[in-house]
């Protein structure tokens, strides 16, 4: 059979590049592995700029274009000059009126500004011709800039339907940015913004930089190519932002046809087109830079456009066909290469049939190493010894050396294929022989990425629902509030029956708590006082009357509150169910203040004493009726307001009145000359009143200031002005009510919380935990409440990353440090414990917003917006009132702060027996742990010296060698290196240094112990502390650049202060092996002790003297210059950063108060290190002024 040439020329090629070909049945197999996106149509209508807008704004740049052209043409300017300045006018001109017409006033604006800024390398502004050009864009800022709001406080965005209707943006501006919103619940976005100019690309990274930050964290470059005038970017500035968008530092680069070639980021899941694909080869191009699973492939286009539109869909098509093609190509037959035997000694793998040969071994040995742990010093890689025939493989492989034999010119290659047989067994190489953490990352990236829907559940506690029959009497527990006032005022609160249909548990029954309140503080303290059984008539008649109540104090509306008691009836369904009942009496002699209640029909009380009668909005009513009651009045225009009536004045109509200003009138004469209203009774006596009282949040613990009390405490109020609402009631009754809805906030978030903690407790009833603490668990700091879950979420996240650190450590013996430090984010990522939160149901009772008493559900009204729905979590039947939006890391941290909570109240095992109920699986168990290195290690440690050090005696000297033994150190003797030990002592420090703090000091804020943890457990505060006792001479390793860094930083250690371990002070960063060795010798005592925590402890803590302590605190300057920007409005307005030839440019500027405070670093030390340095010396200049 002859072969056409060419398809004989291919199986060259592909024997020659030692290619394989697969073939699969269907497409999907292969989306499987290569992910396409989805494209996606979003039209934005075609409506720009308002046209009046537009040609005044054009005329005004027309005629500047105008005028300095003349001044070029009349000024005695050389022709070529004359002529390259107009050019550049013209150009500009054109690029300011497409950005007018394409993109809105407000980034035309932001083009003519970055066309005239001094940092912009094209324009010299030496010439005379070059300061015409120069005017003419200032003159063309200032016209665009007259146009804007002159308000300090207005920024872009904050109303975008406000900014296009003003002109300020586009319709089209407008789409891409409410499709870049529809993904803000990404946590980890990708976005890459295709555009057709240089100058689009500019403007719209300053205005996403601006506007996003409302909604999230992203953060948005530009990468375009060169164009005179504009903002040439370096190869070395692109590669930078490329590397920055790689590793998460920058979300969305907005970029020209420059990037549709060549970038490879797996993460990138979104692609935008703002303008549309100029050719097919374009469209598939940009559309392949989004590489995540499930991403997606906006195209812009404007409603109407049906040429681009048709256009776009046959590009679509167009893609497609390709594909379809090369499956047909694939089809056809390729015979094998003849005539070479050199593999036909392979590697089979059965179940798959992947293939490893001699020719294919080295490759794939190398690329195994290359996904090993590395550092800065050391990249793993294989080290073949040709005299011997042995194959060394670096420290973290579990591999011994492999030694063959054979013909020499194949001898590397026999050992590398013997090293893939025993990497697969060892399951180090899956099935397809590939490195074991290419799955893993691959399985942990998909599972980050899995929808999640931010609209959570709002729990009602179970107990507050139920259903009140019509037809027979119902059964209340009453539990009495008993109410002390700490402080002086002419009213004292009353105590109040909680009456509510089940008993509760004696833990919430009995509790006890105090809320700050206007003028000090109310403790409350529930007793319980039996049982009630009221008939239906009373079960109503109680509704009507805190409905009345409590909705005119939250509300102060009439049309509000008959609404309300048009549906206050009572019927089958569930509804929010318990009473609140007026007390009178103290103690043992406390009852239901039944008179009080039926103040809510007062046409029912009967007078005792036939006092006169008074005209009223009510009618003709007995003046005792008026003694106490609340009373509405109405004015001209509708206003209503609520006033409490205590008594009658010998004051009428026509008595005098003061004034403010001292003038003396009548109270008719006030009323009808400020309210408009002619008093018919002008001889009746009036009222005293005082106005309503007003509800307040009070659950934020602390007292607050007297605001919004009027000036006058009593007010007379003519009696016909007035409609009773209530009557008789006392003024004390009503003020307790105003405390009501904070009050009953906390009790329904302690029930709440009790109905978490008995979620668990039915699974596991050995495990007992307050309440208190399981409510400490579940709010978060937005609440502002006195306490809040971030303590309990810092000591719970060290505890559960330790807990997994260990029984991966156990479990995995032959795995490396980067493999378990996938399998760990797989158990810890905030993906993975959402999942798991939701599936226990956490976020219902998780309480994530500040309380609002005038949202808060009046027990008996029956809102539009209440709808109860029935929710079976666990198999216990919960109710759900409404949903609101929790992000995932919110739900994570909750998980944590719940594990925090069982872990500080009923120790290690409560916390796991928690994370079992939840679903993370793990455990202390003893498993063995057996080594098997012959070594001697004193030929390699002054092992006397270390233990003296340590204070601890080894019993496999092994681990101390393994624990000091850096990865570049090949030498056959020492089998491992420290990179294992180092992830479980990372792990077991974090949380014996987090379990100190909490420990020892119980009273500090939730804030300071994140303060203090950051300060004591970070790799700098670990290397210095590795110097200070002389552990870094100890260190093998074979690296010279380590061996450098070192000697620099031994330099660096004399400067700083000898109570700090922080390193803060310092300006270079000390060798991160230094800091990993502490981990890894903690790892090491672990290890070797059988788990014993506490000799670890014992062992490490002198090392890490003196302790952090909340005074010795220092905040790291990165994070002290933020809160310092946020607490004074400061702006940082300028952050720079560069690195070539080894030498960081870091600049930074910060505007507070109209000075520009700023500082350029330019020196050895890396990103972060030259970043800290320029916030250090940014604050002394700050604090300096302050």
């Amino acid at each position: 059979m002859c072969k056409p040439f060419g398809l004989a020329m291919d199986c060259l090629v592909d024997k020659y590049f030692e290619m394989k070909v697969y073939t699969c049945v269907s497409e999907a197999v292969i989306t499987e592995f290569i992910p396409t996106s989805t494209p996606k149509f979003k039209f934005y209508s075609n409506n720009g700029i308002q046209f009046v807008l537009f040609e005044e704004l054009a005329s005004k740049l027309k005629m500047l274009k105008e005028q300095h052209e003349l001044t070029l043409r009349s000024s005695d300017f050389t022709k070529s000059i004359a002529e390259s300045a107009q050019k550049r006018i013209t150009k500009i001109f054109c690029s300011l009126m497409f950005c007018l017409d394409e993109l809105g006033v407000w980034l035309a604006l932001k083009a003519a500004e970055s066309l005239s800024s001094n940092e912009i390398e094209s324009f010299s502004w030496g010439h005379s011709g070059d300061r015409v050009v120069k005017d003419f864009i200032l003159e063309g800022v200032h016209a665009l800039k007259s146009y804007l709001q002159c308000d300090p406080q207005w920024s872009i965005g904050d109303n975008i339907k406000s900014d296009v209707k003003m002109g300020l943006l586009t319709s089209k501006v407008c789409c891409l940015v409410d499709s870049l919103l529809e993904y803000r619940g990404l946590t980890d976005m990708r976005c890459i913004i295709f555009v057709e100019r240089i100058i689009t690309a500019i403007v719209l990274e300053d205005l996403l930089n601006t506007l996003l930050p409302k909604y999230n964290s992203w953060k948005t470059k530009f990468i375009a190519g060169y164009n005179f005038g504009l903002q040439n970017q370096s190869r070395t500035k692109q590669n930078e932002i490329v590397n920055e968008f790689r590793m998460g530092l920058v979300n969305i680069i907005v970029a020209t046809s420059i990037l549709e070639e060549g970038l490879d980021v797996q993460r990138c899941n979104l692609v935008i087109r703002f303008d549309p694909c100029p050719t097919v080869c374009s469209f598939i191009q940009s559309r392949g830079r989004a590489r995540m699973r499930n991403s997606d492939y906006i195209l812009m286009v404007k409603s109407g456009d049906s040429v681009t539109c048709s256009r776009l869909e046959k590009y679509l098509a167009s893609a497609d066909i390709m594909r379809k093609e090369s499956l047909r190509h694939s089809s056809l037959p390729c015979d094998p290469f003849e005539g070479d035997e050199f593999d036909k000694e392979a590697y089979h793998v059965s179940s798959t049939g992947a293939i490893a040969n001699l020719s294919s071994s080295i490759s794939l040995i190398y690329l195994y190493c290359s996904r090993l742990p590395a550092d800065g010093y050391f990249k793993p890689a294989p080290r073949w010894d040709k005299e011997t025939g042995t194959l060394y493989l670096p420290k973290s492989c579990p591999l011994q050396p492999i030694c063959v034999e054979g013909n020499k010119k194949h001898l590397k290659n026999i050992a590398c294929l013997e090293a893939c047989k025993q990497l697969h067994k060892i399951g180090a190489l899956t099935d397809n022989l590939v490195p074991d953490i290419v799955i893993e990352e691959a399985e942990v990236e998909e599972f980050g990425n899995e929808p999640y829907d931010e609209n959570q559940p709002t729990f009602v506690p179970f107990g507050l629902v139920n259903s009140v029959s019509n037809n027979s009497h119902t059964i209340y527990h009453c539990y009495l509030m008993e109410l002390s006032q700490n402080f002086s005022y002419d009213i004292s609160v009353q105590d109040i029956f909680l009456a509510i249909r089940i008993e509760l548990d004696p833990e919430i029954g009995c509790t006890q708590f105090d809320m700050g309140f206007d003028r000090g503080s109310v403790s409350l303290k529930l007793r319980y006082k039996g049982t009630i059984n009221l008939s239906p008539n009373l079960v109503l008649l109680c509704k009507k009357f805190q409905v009345t109540l409590l909705g005119s104090i939250i509300d102060h509306s009439m049309n509000k509150l008959a609404t309300s008691l048009d549906k206050c009836y009572l019927e089958d369904n569930v509804e929010i169910d318990y009473l609140l009942l007026p007390a009178i009496g103290k103690g043992e002699k406390s009852h239901v203040n039944w008179l009080a209640i039926k103040s809510v029909e007062p046409s029912s009380f009967t007078c005792k004493y036939h006092q006169p009668h008074i005209e009223t909005k009510s009618g003709l009513v007995c003046t005792c009726k008026l003694q106490d009651a609340l009373v509405c009045t109405s004015h001209p225009g509708g206003k209503i307001y609520f006033y409490i009536t205590t008594g009658i004045m010998e004051l009428h109509g026509n008595s005098p009145m003061e004034l403010r200003g001292g003038e003396v009138t009548t109270y008719k004469k006030y009323y009808e000359q400020h309210h408009g209203i002619q008093l018919q009774f002008e001889n009746q006596w009036l009222l005293k009143a005082r106005h309503h009282f007003k509800v307040k949040n009070y659950c934020h613990g602390q007292k607050q200031g007297k605001d919004g009390e009027a000036s006058k405490a009593f007010v007379e109020l003519p009696p016909e002005l007035c409609s009773i609402v209530m009557s008789p009631i006392k003024d004390s009754i009503i003020y307790t009510f105003s405390f009501i809805p904070s009050i009953m906030h906390r009790l329904e978030s302690l029930l709440g919380a009790f109905n978490l903690k008995k979620m668990h407790l039915d699974h596991c009833t050995q495990n007992e935990i307050q309440t208190i603490k399981v409510l400490e668990a579940i709010t978060t700091k937005r609440c502002n409440e006195a306490f809040h879950y971030e303590s309990l979420e810092t000591l719970g996240d060290s505890f559960l990353k330790y807990a997994a650190s260990q029984q991966l450590f156990k479990t995995y013996k032959n795995h490396h440090e980067g493999l378990l430090s996938v399998k760990r984010e797989k158990i810890i990522s905030n993906a993975a414990l959402c999942k798991l939160g939701c599936s226990s149901g956490l976020p219902g009772f998780i309480r994530n917003e500040p309380f609002d008493p005038h949202a808060w559900t009046i027990p008996g009204d029956k809102p539009e917006s209440l709808k109860l729905e029935e929710l079976v979590i666990k198999g216990k039947k919960i109710y759900v009132h409404g949903k609101r939006k929790l992000n995932r890391k919110i739900i994570a941290d909750v998980v944590e702060a719940l594990i925090g909570a069982f872990l500080s109240t009923g120790g290690e095992i409560s916390a796991l027996l928690f994370m079992d109920w939840v679903g993370i699986k793990v455990s202390f168990d003893k498993i063995p742990y057996e080594r098997h290195f012959d070594i001697q290690p004193e030929k390699l440690l002054n092992v006397r010296f270390l233990e003296s050090q340590l204070k601890y005696s080894f019993h496999d000297h092994s681990l101390l060698v393994e624990a000091l033994t850096h990865g570049s150190y090949m030498l056959p003797e020492v089998p491992r290196c420290y990179q294992r030990l180092e992830f479980l002592g990372d792990s077991v420090l974090d949380y014996l240094i987090t379990w100190h703090l909490y420990n020892e000091y119980p009273g500090m804020s939730p804030g300071q112990l994140t303060d203090m943890r950051a300060a004591s457990v970070n790799n700098d505060c670990y290397a210095w502390s590795a110097i200070k006792h002389g552990l870094h001479k100890h260190v093998l390793h074979a690296s010279q650049e380590l061996h450098k860094h070192i000697a620099v930083t031994l330099n660096n250690f004399d400067k700083l202060s000898s109570s700090s371990t922080f390193g803060y002070e310092s300006e270079a960063s000390p060798p991160k092996v230094l800091g990993d060795i502490i981990e890894s010798l903690a790892g090491a005592i672990l290890v070797d002790s059988g788990f014993n925590k506490e000799v670890v402890w014992q062992s490490i803590r002198p090392l890490l003297e003196p302790l952090v302590t909340p005074e010795t605190l220092k905040l790291h300057p990165i994070r002290e210059l933020n809160e310092l920007c946020q607490k004074r409005s400061y702006k940082i307005v300028l952050e720079d950063v560069s690195r070539k030839d080894g030498v960081t440019n870091y600049r930074m500027k910060v505007e507070a108060d109209g000075v520009i405070h700023e500082y350029e670093y330019t020196g050895p030390a890396l990103r972060d290190t030259a970043k800290k340095i320029a916030c250090k010396e940014i604050l002394n200049s700050l604090k300096e002024d302050l």
